[in-house]
């Protein structure tokens, strides 16, 4: 026989995929105590995968250890926000270069599928489904360059700071500036349309450091 037939998912990997949810739905915030016991009565397991699990999240980056703590989600940081957003912008920019120039006419709809989603999502004030949408979109864009690579680590770059931009979509929805939050979306899908590589990726652009001074803005007031 030629197949193979592969083994159902740890415990441990379920109780990651559990947490792991949670922390990037904002469902546990920054600074959220992983108790240990607390979590495997929650899911029902023992103690011995949570603690797996929460090791794991360690090692990625998505929880960290405080002194007389233990293990808590990742705070938010000034300093990581600037490098994730810098290395964010250098490999959108150009993923949306080489997208826009070669996309075609069923993902510019569906992009445009996913902007209105994203926009209903914004009337109902959910954050979580906005930011998905707003994902999506981005990533039928970067997915027409032909690189998965680099697609791939985009995706892993925005997982790293899902926290970040929770907070910035948050703190500009109930803003009378609410609009920055699909501005840029618009004239994204709108320049990609209409075959404007240059549009495109100066919307892109300009989307990502506004972002990323928002959020820096925010950051700044809660200290």
């Amino acid at each position: 026989m030629s197949k193979r037939i592969e083994p159902a998912a740890s415990l441990t990997d379920q109780v990651y995929a559990v947490l792991h949810e949670a922390i990037t739905t904002g469902e546990y915030p920054p600074g959220y105590r992983l108790r240990i016991r607390d979590i495997a009565a929650e899911v029902g397991t023992s103690v011995m995968p949570v603690r797996e699990a929460i090791r794991r999240l360690e090692e990625s980056g998505f929880a960290e250890r405080v002194p007389h703590k233990g293990s808590v989600v990742k705070g938010l940081h000034l300093a990581e926000l600037l490098h994730v957003y810098e290395t964010r912008r250098l490999l959108e920019v150009e993923a949306a270069r080489r997208g826009a120039a070669l996309i075609g006419k069923e993902d510019v709809a569906r992009m445009r599928r996913e902007y209105d989603l994203m926009r209903r999502a914004l009337v109902d004030g959910a954050v979580v489904p906005y930011l998905d949408h707003d994902e999506a979109l981005l990533a039928i864009l970067y997915e027409a360059s032909g690189n998965p690579v680099m697609v791939n680590i985009i995706r892993t770059l925005w997982q790293h700071c899902r926290a970040y931009k929770i907070v910035g979509a948050r703190g500009s929805l109930d803003t009378p500036h609410h609009d920055i939050l699909w501005h840029y979306q618009e004239r994204l899908v709108e320049a990609v349309d209409r075959n404007d590589v240059e549009a495109a990726v100066a919307a892109n652009d300009e989307s990502i450091l506004a972002a990323s001074d928002r959020i820096k803005a925010q950051l700044e007031a809660l200290r």
